[in-house]
């Protein structure tokens, strides 16, 4: 079988499912090739994973200070080179083509009358699941970004609705953690007005992942520069994770049983509904702002959770392979049956 995978790169969420997606089908001697859309390719770290990757401008979003921009957003994106580059791409010679919320590929697929498959949080958002700030045209859009044939959700709990856990892409977790060391990683936030949030708080460490140009330590708050090694590093043996509200680093954080501080980007109905996800499960804590109150309650009060998930990559693989791909209620129900926690059956839904 030969694949096509698309996959939207203005976060690195996105990109952290595609490289567990990959081990799972190198490990089974597929042939995968790997679009990326959405950011600059200067921009992209740690790919040799996927090869002679094929990289497109797609849509993206501008933010600043936290908050999506929605005019600055319209005059970045080019919907006619979108269009050009949906009619260029050629998906003739694969057998399935996959998408994690890249357009290009799934509308390549559509038009091309070739079987697509969305994989990603949100298609979550297809179903009855906490929802914050959506309407009948961010449900229309959602839908539609990327279509496909087959939708496979996925989330932190199911919610009793045909979703899959999450593709938590994680290393074990390291026996010695430091309970004063928190990894922070808000890339949606100005880094000075990170720093400055921080800086009252001397009694823990903080580890702050930006685009720095070299690592820096200034006191408590040791600054980093993108790495993925180093932040796989740092995320093992800290105590809990502040971030904006994506999806993927949460996963990653509740794998592990992190406490989890979240500040959703302003305007984004997906990160705003996680948040409230997150709190409904008692997974998390979330912020409106860089609010002093609400970390130091975080610090001192919350606990982490641990929740444990199958290798949902490798069982997406498998059930691939087979074929039957109307059957998602039983990849869904297969997935959930091995998850591990002493807390899921009292989870809030």
């Amino acid at each position: 079988m030969k694949i096509l995978m698309g996959v939207q790169a203005t976060g690195n969420g996105h990109i952290t499912r595609a490289r567990a997606m990959s081990a799972a089908f190198k490990k089974r001697g597929v042939d995968v090739d790997y679009v990326f859309s959405g950011r600059d390719p200067s921009e992209l770290f740690d790919m040799d994973t996927f090869g002679n990757f094929r990289s497109f401008g797609g849509l993206t979003f501008v933010t600043q200070a936290g908050s999506v921009k929605p005019i600055a957003t319209f005059r970045k994106n080019s919907f006619r080179q979108l269009y050009r580059d949906i009619c260029s791409l050629d998906v003739s010679q694969y057998d399935l083509v996959i998408t994690d919320f890249e357009p290009i590929t799934a509308w390549a697929a559509k038009r091309q009358g070739k079987t697509c498959v969305a994989v990603g949080h949100q298609n979550a958002f297809d179903y009855a699941i906490p929802k914050k700030g959506s309407n009948p045209i961010v449900s229309l859009f959602m839908q539609n970004f990327s279509p496909a044939q087959v939708r496979l959700g996925l989330h932190w709990h199911h919610f009793g609705q045909p979703i899959l856990p999450p593709i938590a892409d994680v290393h074990a977790a390291s026996p010695q953690v430091q309970e004063d060391k928190i990894l922070v990683y808000l890339g949606f936030e100005q880094p000075d007005k990170v720093i400055e949030w921080l800086t009252p708080f001397d009694d823990y460490q903080f580890y702050f992942y930006a685009p720095f140009a070299q690592p820096e330590d200034r006191g408590h708050i040791h600054l980093r520069p993108l790495s993925r090694e180093g932040f796989q590093k740092d995320l093992s043996d800290c105590n809990g994770v502040i971030s904006n509200a994506g999806f993927e680093l949460a996963s990653e954080a509740i794998q592990l049983g992190k406490k989890v501080l979240v500040k959703p980007l302003k305007g984004q109905m997906e990160q705003a509904s996680n948040a409230l996800a997150l709190e409904q499960l008692n997974l998390g804590m979330q912020m409106n702002r860089l609010d002093n109150q609400v970390l130091r309650d975080w610090l001192n009060y919350f606990e982490g959770k641990q929740v444990i998930y199958p290798n949902v990559a490798d069982a997406i693989v498998d059930w691939l392979l087979a074929g039957d791909l109307a059957d998602v209620e039983g990849l869904s129900n297969s997935l959930w049956e091995q998850v591990e926690s002493p807390d899921i059956h009292h989870f809030r839904v």
